[in-house]
């Protein structure tokens, strides 16, 4: 393959450098991002909040314990997305029918309606992006050749569009729910996602890449008979779980706790699978066993990343001086401080890798350097309640270090982890092994969904300090090990 004539052909038709289909899905992403995130910058909020002021009047700890369960299934529904991506609608048609859902989910959570409208609202933001965001992620690497050095730069614009997204929810859908209403808001979410299908349905449409519905590895006759068998099933676990949770056999910490068995088991299940079916090349099982050191690196990297929407949202709106002048600085806007560090900080982490070219390190090292930035994060919100105790408020620039190092580590693990499972996933299983990526942080935060009811005033310190020293041991063995990493992937940097 000829990279020189390659880029030359892209020069014609470009998006900052790299091929033109990036900006329909940079944009359907962005605008995707902008509904989960607006969504999800009032949700802990919303669902703690007092009845009398619009909220449901949940407890914190419940409230946060969902949060984090929530958060699971919307990335272990991505296991099944990815596989429907790959075997039955192929990826253009998996993209637009699951932004329908996510569309209808945040309708559904505008309505006032209760719990009932949360947990509908919840089922179908679920499934929709199970459906959307593996496959997505995946046709970007489908715009690019094997040997295309300007992949993990690739990423890092895709990346920098997520956050775009993510960035404006906060202003927009959370001052509006906040100090307005909070199904305004919800509302906002949705009309972003609408303006996401628009500009996904018009260019996909136009574009050779992104256009293409044909499933790469299509189901036969029995396996479409077993599928058939395995939704039935599905939904009749769906029935009976409905069913005992509204005679009360089936306890919120059951339920916490059965998923989170689940979200372990499923990794588990699916490399056991890939790396036993005649379907993955013998050349191609090496990076697999690569791979999995990676994986579970990126579960202690997002069981910290995520909770900046739950424990340090919490911290905000609890432990936090929200005073600027005569202003009250609303608590959901410090859900923007992640994308708008990302925003900054993406492009200069994508020159600096793009500059190293073959001197920059290698996969497993900047994983490492992910989760050393990631522990550091943590352990520096122990200094709060160390220094002045847990019962005053502090300044808000402690959550502003905070995110900005996590955002550090994330720049470090989640783009180059984005590429690296579209360059060592098996050919048969490309979408499924996004998924699989997706599910390590639904594996992360169905763990963190046992963890942060065990954050409050009492625990504060010693919950940032153990999480935040635990991950940062495990930085320090990663590194060492990276040489050995590095081998099992063979030619893939």
């Amino acid at each position: 393959m000829n990279t020189g004539s390659h880029n030359q052909a892209d020069a014609n038709s470009n998006f900052f450098g790299h091929p033109k289909g990036l900006f329909t899905l940079f944009f359907t992403e962005l605008w995707e991002r902008f509904s989960y995130y607006g969504m999800r910058a009032i949700l802990l909020y919303y669902m703690y909040d007092q009845i009398s002021n619009g909220g449901l009047g949940l407890s914190l700890g419940l409230a946060a314990s969902i949060m984090s369960i929530y958060g699971a299934l919307v990335y272990m529904s991505g296991i099944a997305g990815g596989w429907i991506a790959d075997r039955v609608l192929g990826m253009r048609r998996t993209v637009f029918y699951g932004g329908i859902l996510i569309m209808f989910g945040h309708i559904a959570l505008s309505i006032p309606a209760g719990v009932p409208a949360l947990f509908v609202s919840m089922a179908l933001i679920i499934a929709g992006t199970g459906l959307l965001k593996p496959t997505i992620a995946t046709s970007v690497g489908k715009l690019y050749e094997a040997d295309d050095t300007r992949r993990d730069a690739g990423f890092s614009i895709y990346y920098t569009g997520i956050n775009i997204g993510a960035f404006l929810a906060p202003y927009i859908a959370g001052t509006l729910g906040q100090n307005y209403n909070y199904h305004l808001g919800f509302s906002c979410a949705a009309f972003g996602m609408a303006l996401g299908l628009i500009v996904y349905g018009i260019n996909s449409k136009r574009n050779p890449k992104l256009a293409n519905s044909t499933p790469i590895n299509p189901l036969n006759a029995h396996e479409k008979k077993s599928m058939s068998l395995g939704i039935a099933a599905a939904v009749l676990v769906i029935v009976v779980l409905i069913l005992l949770g509204s005679a009360g056999k089936v306890s919120a910490t059951g339920f916490v706790w059965g998923i989170t068995f689940l979200a372990i088991l499923l990794p588990i299940g699916y490399f056991y699978k890939m790396l036993h079916s005649e379907k993955t090349m013998p050349e191609e099982k090496p990076r697999l066993y690569a791979y999995i050191p990676l994986f579970l690196s990126s579960i202690f990297f997002w069981m910290i990343q995520e909770q900046g929407a739950v424990i340090l949202s919490a911290f905000a709106n609890e432990r936090t001086d929200l005073s600027l002048g005569n202003f009250t600085i609303p608590s959901s806007w410090f859900q923007s401080l992640n994308p708008v560090f990302i925003i900054i900080f993406a492009p200069i982490f994508s020159y600096i890798w793009f500059k190293l070219g073959k001197r920059q390190p290698n996969t497993p090292k900047k994983f490492a350097f992910g989760l050393f930035f990631a522990s550091l994060s943590f352990l520096i919100m122990a200094l709060p309640g160390f220094l002045y105790g847990t019962d005053v408020k502090v300044s808000a620039l402690w959550l502003v270090a905070s995110f900005l190092l996590v955002v550090f580590g994330e720049l470090c693990l989640s783009p180059i982890g984005l590429s690296a499972t579209t360059k060592l996933a098996p050919k048969a299983f490309a979408a499924q092994t996004m998924s699989l990526w997706l599910l390590s942080d639904a594996t992360a935060q169905a763990i963190n969904a046992i963890v942060v009811p065990l954050y409050n005033s009492q625990t504060e310190v010693l919950y940032f300090l153990v999480i935040g020293g635990i991950v940062l041991i495990l930085s320090g063995v990663l590194y060492l090990v990276s040489p050995w990493i590095h081998g099992f992937m063979k030619d893939v940097d």
